[in-house]
């Protein structure tokens, strides 16, 4: 099923396959660096391109990939600003849609201090992460350095994406 949406990636129109990639990541950039690079030989040439671009990707762009994604936790945020990813951000935050009162609010109030603190979203793949985790990695994080939490929602992001370009491959 990968090599298919390789295929598929592949012979998109240049405008359909930056909304593709858009599902996958909110940065334009990055979107607008793997249209360009296809063809891809195969999925695993997918994920290493998506891996390069990463690696050379400026700060702002990392900025708007994070800025996509909605709080962890606000169920009003799940409603999602980018439609393109929505039922994926959803599904990812599964774990919080049954939690109770006190994890919401510890999630919410720990947003908020680190949005204060950091400047941008809290950032986790939440994917089979009950809310109590979540709300205990977002205060352990809270307790870094600017330089190494960027580092850590980076890479979370680029986990984040990994997952979307695999479910890439439901929608073909």
């Amino acid at each position: 099923m990968n090599e298919s949406i390789v295929r598929w990636l592949n012979e998109l129109a240049t405008d359909v396959a930056r909304q593709e990639f858009r599902k996958c990541c909110g940065a334009s950039w990055w979107c607008d660096q793997m249209t360009q690079a296809r063809p891809f030989a195969d999925f695993a040439a997918l994920v290493a391109e998506a891996d390069r671009v990463f690696a050379t990707m400026m700060r702002e762009a990392w900025l708007e990939a994070f800025g996509s994604h909605p709080k962890i936790g606000d169920l009003k945020s799940l409603r999602m600003r980018l439609t393109g990813n929505k039922q994926w951000s959803e599904g990812e935050q599964s774990g919080v849609t049954s939690t109770d009162e006190a994890t919401l609010v510890g999630l919410a109030e720990g947003n908020r201090a680190y949005e204060e603190r950091f400047g941008y979203v809290f950032i986790i793949c939440a994917t089979g992460l009950a809310a109590t985790e979540m709300l205990a990695q977002l205060k352990v994080r809270l307790r870094n350095d600017d330089a190494i939490e960027f580092r850590q929602a980076s890479e979370q992001q680029r986990k984040i994406t990994h997952l979307r370009l695999k479910k890439l491959t439901s929608s073909v």
